[in-house]
C-alpha cells in the first residue's frame, strides 16, 4: 500500500527502464530511486521524519518528482506549493503548515526570500546547487523507513478560490489507491509515456498522471509549461502516448493551422478536466485525432483526486457528463439532510472510497463539516441520469438565486460556448435591486471575431428560460484562472 514500495519494485524488476524525461535528460528507474534515497538519507541525517513537513516550491522538473518520493522515503510529509501564488499566500501556507524544510528553485528565490516563516533547513535547486549536491552525494546512506499506510504522506493546499487555502492531508493509502484507480481507468501500462505540461505542484498533474505512470513502470515526460508554439511538436518528438490538458489548452491546439499535419501515431489518449469541455470541442478533437481516445476526469484534491470518469465511447453521447464512479468509489447526490435525491434531481455530490483524505490540516471543524460518516461532501452540485451518469450542475457556492429561481452558471455557459465567435465564457451572479442577483456573462472572443452583446443575448433567449439569460455581457481578453486551469469566478464578482 505504499507508492514508494511500488517504485522500488520497478527498480528491482527493470532498473534500466526510463522513469522521467525532462529537457532532453532521462533518468532510469534505478537512477531516479537512488537520487530519491539520497534526499531521504539527508533528511534522516538532519533528524527529520514522521510528521515533519517538507515544502517544495519547485517548477516542473524531474527534481520535483525525485523530491516528492525522497521526502516520503524519509518518512516525512511532502507539501508541493503552488508557485504562482503571491508572497502573502505562500507565506500563509508555510506558517499554517508549520513546515520545517524548504526545497525551492533559484528562479523563485525572490518569492521565497520575501516570506517570513523560519524554516530550519533550506535546499535550493540550481544556483548554489545544494539540492544537486545532496542528490549526487554517493556517501549518503539511506535507512529504509516502513511508513504506515495511514500516515500523513502528502499535504496539498486547495486553490483557495472561495476563501483561505486548506491543507488536504493525504495518506500513503490515499495516494496508492488513487494510483491504482487511475491506472485501471486509463488502462495504463509500462509502455505508456505520459506527457505532463500542467503544474506538478497541482493534484491532477501529480496524483492523477505522474504518480500513476510511475506506478505501472511507465515514463513521465515533463514539460516546464504548456506552449501554444511547441507542445504539439513535443508530443510527436517525445513519442508520448498520453496527454492531459484543460479545455483552454485544447482550444488553442485545435485552432493551430498545422495540427492535422503532424504525425501523432504514438498518441492513444487525450485526458481533460478542471472545466467543462463543450460538445463542439470534443467533436472537433475526435475528428482531428480519430485514432486517439478521449477521457474526462472528475475529482478534487480531497479525494486524491479521483471520483468519476467519462470514457471515450460516451464522450459525444453523454456530453456534459463527468461519467460514472471510478473503481472502488461510491458517489451519491444528496439533499441538505444528507438523503439521496431521486434520479434527475440536483443535490450535493458526495464521494466515498479509500482515496478520500484524512482531513484538513489543523482544521478539525472544517474536516467534520466536509467528511460525514465516511462521505466526502464535495461542494459540487450535480445530478444522475437514468443510466447512472453524473452531471456537474455547478459549484454550490456559484449557484445564482435570481428572485427565487436557481440559475446554474454552467448551463448558461454551455449555451454561450455554442456561439461560433466565442472562445471562452464564464457566468457569475451580480447584485440586483429587485431580484437579489442576476447572471452576468464574461466572454473571450476568438481572434479576429466580433459579435455584439445584443446578438449574444438574442442567441441565449432562444435557448434558455428568460430568467437564465444574462442581464449583461462583458468582454475580456482572457478569463482569470488558477494554476489548474479553473476560472477564478470570485475575481469576476463585484467586491461590494
Amino acid at each position: 500500500m505504499l507508492v514508494t514500495s511500488r517504485l522500488q519494485k520497478f527498480v528491482e524488476r527493470d532498473g534500466a527502464a526510463i522513469a522521467t524525461h525532462f529537457n532532453g535528460k532521462e533518468l532510469s528507474y534505478e537512477q531516479f530511486y537512488i537520487r530519491a534515497t539520497r534526499l531521504a538519507a539527508y533528511l534522516q541525517q538532519q533528524g527529520y521524519g514522521k510528521g515533519d513537513i517538507v515544502a517544495l516550491v519547485l517548477q516542473n522538473s524531474d527534481d520535483l518528482l525525485v523530491s516528492y518520493y525522497g521526502v516520503q522515503l524519509a518518512g516525512a510529509t511532502v507539501m508541493p506549493v503552488n508557485t504562482k501564488l503571491a508572497v502573502p499566500e505562500i507565506d500563509y501556507i508555510f506558517k499554517h503548515s508549520e513546515a520545517k524544510v524548504l526545497i525551492y528553485d533559484e528562479a523563485l528565490a525572490s518569492k521565497v526570500v520575501a516570506t517570513t516563516h523560519p524554516f530550519e533547513e533550506r535546499l535550493v535547486r540550481e544556483g548554489e546547487a545544494t539540492l544537486e549536491q545532496v542528490l549526487s552525494n554517493e556517501g549518503l546512506q539511506y535507512s529504509a523507513y516502513s511508513m504506515d499506510a495511514d500516515e500523513m504522506a502528502v499535504v496539498m493546499y486547495t486553490s483557495g478560490t472561495t476563501g483561505k487555502p486548506k491543507g488536504v492531508m493525504l495518506s500513503q493509502r490515499n495516494i496508492f489507491e488513487a494510483a491504482e484507480i487511475w491506472t485501471q481507468s486509463m488502462r495504463m501500462t509500462n509502455e505508456d509515456r505520459m506527457y505532463i505540461c500542467t503544474p506538478l505542484f497541482h493534484c491532477a498533474g501529480l496524483q492523477v498522471f505522474a504518480v500513476p505512470t510511475l506506478h505501472v513502470g511507465g515514463t513521465v515526460i515533463i514539460s516546464e509549461a504548456f506552449s501554444p508554439a511547441t507542445t504539439l511538436e513535443d508530443l510527436v518528438n517525445t513519442e508520448a502516448t498520453m496527454f492531459f490538458g484543460v479545455p483552454a489548452m485544447y482550444t488553442i491546439l485545435l485552432n493551430r493551422p498545422d495540427t492535422k499535419t503532424l504525425n501523432f501515431t504514438k498518441l492513444r489518449l487525450f485526458c481533460y478536466g478542471a472545466a467543462p469541455m463543450p460538445y463542439e470541442m470534443v467533436k472537433k478533437l475526435k475528428e482531428t485525432f480519430p485514432h486517439v481516445r478521449v477521457q474526462n476526469l472528475y475529482g478534487q484534491t480531497e479525494n486524491s483526486p479521483a471520483a468519476t470518469s467519462l470514457l471515450d465511447e460516451d464522450a459525444l453521447e453523454k456530453i456534459g457528463s463527468v461519467g460514472k464512479p471510478l473503481p472502488k468509489t461510491a458517489v451519491r447526490v444528496v439533499n441538505t439532510l444528507g438523503e439521496e435525491v431521486p434520479i434527475g434531481e440536483v443535490g450535493e455530490i458526495t464521494v466515498k472510497g479509500p482515496q478520500v483524505m484524512l482531513g484538513y490540516l489543523r482544521n478539525p471543524e472544517e474536516t467534520s463539516r466536509t467528511i460525514q460518516q465516511g462521505w466526502l461532501y464535495s461542494g459540487d452540485l450535480g445530478r444522475f441520469d437514468d443510466n447512472g451518469y453524473l452531471y456537474i450542475v455547478d459549484r454550490k457556492k456559484d449557484m445564482i438565486n435570481r428572485g427565487g429561481e436557481n440559475v446554474y452558471p454552467i448551463e448558461v455557459e454551455d449555451v454561450l460556448y455554442q456561439i461560433p465567435q466565442i472562445l471562452e465564457a464564464a457566468v457569475v451572479g451580480v447584485p440586483h435591486e429587485v431580484y437579489g442577483e442576476v447572471p452576468k456573462a464574461y466572454v473571450v472572443l476568438k481572434e479576429g471575431e466580433h459579435i455584439s452583446e445584443e446578438a449574444i443575448l438574442a442567441y441565449a433567449f432562444e435557448r434558455l428560460a428568460k430568467y437564465k439569460v444574462p442581464a449583461e455581457v462583458a468582454y475580456l481578453d482572457e478569463l482569470p484562472r488558477n494554476a489548474s486551469g479553473k476560472v477564478l469566478k470570485h475575481t469576476l464578482r463585484p467586491t461590494t
